[in-house]
């Protein structure tokens, strides 16, 4: 369908826009580094220069990460950028932008064909300009590529439907998307089921492709739930290691606790907040206020679709979304849930209400274009103030818990003899990428405070002891890096110097 000038301007509008709130001050905002992007770093920079990971695994399907792992994925997309461009926040975080700046064209292809151009402008417009597609795009939480993965592997599985060449390319992004969240493993096949039991994609070459590309890349996974589960030892396929982790996290997955977790779900969707800065931007919500009454009209819109569809025997793509949202909320009810650990159900949630736009668009009748203005004027206000709330107050908010400063301190640190006495809100993988100390290096060196455990803490390893800001051991011949605010007198009295970078400040003797 050729699309008139007006919406034309609209989707280059919403593209240039989503595309800027991403871009802008990218690497900087959130300042600092979370935990976990400083993990996938790391273990990408080991990879790169050592074919192992920080447990001394060479390519393994699964990061030992913590002890009790994370999605490698991430790391993986990280290494030729960290090869190009060295370890930075923004080579870091540039897999997931990239990733993310994807997404939006996908979103816009699987809304178009679940309701034309109207719901395709009204899925990319959601997306585009909604805070927690923005935050997740900003920053490098390996969980956060799976809901992208997904779009990008529903938009291929309707574009296979018309021309089967595109199903290799949607099994290609459900398979990649395993290695992005391990909790959605549960849940996968019976997404992918019922997908495929709706549709009935014609079995032919493509759709028997596609169908190996999924096993291919979900068999070393399977494997790697074997190990970790006691039934078989560590192995390796090729150059690649299926590891066993110090603990594994099994118990995460709870039919006990689905009351509970279903509350919790409801309360982050009522609310469109978990209360973590990181995923939930305040005042403004996951997807802003007017997003619940779009978003019931939507699921409403999909219940009607799909008795017709039944009823009628005729596919509707927007079933798929319908299944999506389903096999979402089992998942959130199975999982302990956060944002971020139910980010396999916001992203159908998006599309749902961008779906209530479309369908609130078309009840309008003769005054759609009015009421298209006026959404689309509302949702570009809010935007802009939450944009303008993004960029300042919001990100100063963070810079405590992604530890803003923490490489400029630690490489003063390190440009001095002695030990680097370190405050425990470092985590330890951003000592890693700031010493570049080799895997084995850390492995012949590290002294846990309990081993084994799910999340490792190390007491010491290399040149790095951990201490406590407010009493750390008087070594006169140390360096130290502590949070600001610790009481440094005694320090200061004996000579030390002390240098400020963002939360922390470093103590040292010339």
């Amino acid at each position: 369908m050729k699309l008139t000038k007006t919406e034309k301007a609209i989707l280059f509008l919403l593209f240039f826009l989503g595309a800027c709130v991403r871009l802008y001050r990218f690497g900087s905002a959130p300042p600092g580094l979370n935990q976990d992007e400083a993990f996938a770093a790391y273990d990408a920079w080991a990879l790169l220069h050592f074919g192992t990971d920080s447990s001394l695994h060479p390519w393994p399907v699964y990061l030992t990460a913590w002890g009790s792992g994370m999605n490698a994925l991430e790391s993986y997309l990280m290494i030729p950028f960290l090869a190009l461009f060295g370890v930075k926040p923004w080579v870091i975080r540039l897999p997931q932008l990239l990733l993310a700046l994807c997404a939006l064209p996908a979103a816009y292809s699987v809304g178009r064909r679940m309701a034309g151009t109207r719901g395709g402008l009204c899925a990319l417009a959601i997306l585009a300009l909604c805070p927690w597609h923005i935050l997740l795009s900003r920053w490098a939480l390996e969980s956060n590529m799976a809901p992208n993965l997904l779009l990008i592997g529903l938009c291929f599985f309707l574009k296979g439907l018309e021309d089967g060449r595109f199903l290799p390319l949607s099994a290609l992004a459900y398979g990649l998307a395993l290695y992005a969240y391990s909790a959605i493993w549960p849940v996968m096949p019976l997404l992918l089921g019922l997908m495929l039991l709706y549709a009935r994609p014609r079995v032919d070459k493509w759709l028997l492709t596609a169908g190996l590309i999924l096993a291919a890349l979900a068999l070393p996974l399977v494997g790697f739930l074997a190990v970790n589960y006691g039934l078989i030892g560590e192995f390796s396929i090729g150059p690649f290691s299926v590891p066993k982790l110090v603990e594994m996290r099994a118990g995460e997955i709870s039919l006990s606790n689905i009351p509970e977790n279903l509350r919790n779900m409801g309360k982050i969707l009522l609310f469109q907040s978990d209360g973590l800065k990181w995923n939930s931007p305040g005042r403004f919500g996951l997807f802003y206020p007017f997003a619940l009454p779009l978003g019931l009209l939507g699921l409403g819109a999909l219940v009607r679709r799909l008795v017709i569809s039944l009823r009628e025997k005729r596919f509707d793509a927007a079933i798929l979304l319908l299944i999506w949202l389903v096999c979402g909320a089992l998942l959130s009810a199975l999982i302990s849930v956060n944002v971020n650990r139910m980010n396999f159900l916001l992203m159908p949630i998006a599309l749902t209400v961008a779906l209530g736009a479309e369908t609130l668009l078309r009840l309008a009748g003769k005054y759609a274009r009015v009421c298209a203005a006026l959404l689309l004027t509302v949702l570009l206000v809010f935007f802009g103030c939450f944009a303008r709330y993004y960029f300042t107050d919001y990100t100063d908010s963070l810079r405590g818990e992604f530890t803003d400063g923490w490489e400029q301190a630690l490489d003063a640190a390190l440009a001095h003899e002695g030990t680097v006495y370190v405050t425990g809100a470092l985590h330890y993988p951003k000592l890693l990428l700031a010493a570049e100390m080799s895997p084995q290096a850390f492995n012949d060196t590290v002294e846990y405070e309990r081993y084994p455990a799910q999340y490792l803490s190390p007491l010491r390893f290399g040149r790095f002891v951990y201490c406590e800001d407010s009493a750390p051991p008087f070594d006169p011949a140390g360096v130290y890096v502590l949070w600001n605010g610790a009481p440094t007198e005694r320090f200061e009295q004996a000579g030390f110097q002390v240098e400020r970078f963002g939360c922390l400040e470093v103590l040292y003797r010339e």
